[in-house]
């Protein structure tokens, strides 16, 4: 068996959750049987992480690849060198459009990932006939859950939509788990003593933490001493920070900024409830994927307030990890938060059964299967 080309834009340094996605199928490969070829972030020096790594990381020095004939040619090359008869997109929108021009080099089988982006390529006129040729240039297709299945089949022709299969991310049970750290996080921001709910991600619209903070005075109505920790950067906080400030919340309300990667379950495991209510935005092209937090918050042994953006709810068992919301109005969001945090028993059981679950079902180990059976 050959190695598997891996071409992404979506890659560490970067932070995210694709990145995070495409990094740990990587490095869940035979280190011998993995090459990597992506962009180079802006304002970030790979060079470390990519020494660290156990497989070649080649990049362009542009920030974004695109599928262009040199962007091709060098694919090929790599491929033809390190002997690739596999290939693996991090995204297949839209470098998946290169899968054709691999093959003279060798490659056999093209797998393709998607994400919440493909799912609004699949209902824009312009994008949905290259979303088409993807599908039609590629072996697999793979999905996160039903709503992207639904969302991207109706895009492809039946047969590529006949190949399609899920892969969805994992989380890693070792870093994210109860008791990983939250009483440090607790002191460092002062609310120790004091019930949490956590947010974390990016400070972008779709995911809801301005809906967060509208509910918010209902909430300390019922529960005076809690406090919102709403963990991430983005180009949102400015806005939020204001929001944060004319609702005259700003004493439980702690905002801290990005945080490094090796903090985030210490962070997940300060809160008593997860809660990010995200919404879909602008006609259905700004969707949550899938919402790894909710699985990373589970796993942390935390209850869960999801949004009912995309395909968000399929991260959520319903009354049984968590509860799904309509992230845009505050009252559904500050009810369950609500209901959570004045029923501590009830709150630690839901996440009780959500750690149980993640552990069945959202393994890294079970996505690399998958990626081995599909490559």
């Amino acid at each position: 068996m050959g190695a598997t080309l891996i071409i992404t834009n979506d890659f560490p340094p970067r932070a995210g959750g694709i990145q995070e996605f495409v990094h740990q199928l990587a490095l869940r490969r035979p280190a011998e049987s993995v090459v990597v070829y992506c962009s180079t972030p802006r304002r970030q020096d790979p060079t470390n992480f990519d020494l660290r790594q156990p497989f070649p990381v080649i990049r362009e020095r542009t920030s974004v690849l695109l599928p262009t004939p040199d962007v091709l040619r060098r694919a090929r090359s790599i491929a033809r060198l390190t002997g690739c008869d596999s290939a693996l997109f991090g995204a297949a929108a839209p470098l998946g459009l290169m899968a054709d021009g691999l093959r003279p080099a060798g490659v056999e089988r093209v797998v393709a990932l998607t994400h919440g982006h493909e799912a609004g390529w699949a209902i824009l006129p312009g994008a949905r006939p290259l979303l088409r040729r993807i599908g039609e240039r590629t072996d697999t297709i793979t999905y996160l859950g039903d709503y992207t299945r639904t969302r991207l089949a109706r895009a492809l022709t039946p047969a590529a939509a006949s190949r399609m299969r899920q892969l969805a991310p994992g989380v890693d049970l070792d870093r994210f788990y109860p008791g990983a750290g939250g009483q440090w996080v607790r002191e460092r921001y002062g609310i120790v003593g004091r019930p949490v709910v956590v947010c974390v991600s990016r400070l972008v619209p779709r995911k809801g933490q301005d809906t967060l903070l509208r509910a918010w005075p209902r909430v300390l109505a019922d529960v005076p001493d809690a406090v919102l920790l709403i963990v991430g950067g983005g180009p949102y906080e400015r806005r939020l920070a204001a929001m944060t400030r004319s609702l005259g919340i700003t004493e439980s309300v702690r905002f801290t900024g990005s945080v490094p990667w090796s903090e985030l379950p210490a962070h997940y495991d300060a809160g008593d409830v997860f809660a990010m209510p995200c919404r879909t935005r602008n006609g259905g092209l700004d969707v949550e994927g899938l919402g790894i937090v909710y699985l990373e918050a589970s796993a942390t042994g935390l209850p869960v307030v999801a949004g009912d953006s995309g395909g968000a709810p399929d991260a959520v068992r319903e009354g049984d990890t968590g509860y799904v919301v309509n992230g845009r109005w505050p009252g559904p969001v500050a009810r369950r938060v609500i209901r959570l945090l004045r029923d501590p028993a009830a709150a630690r059981e839901m996440g009780r059964r959500g750690r149980a679950w993640v552990e069945r079902e959202w393994t890294w180990e079970s996505s690399a299967r998958r990626l081995t059976e599909l490559l």
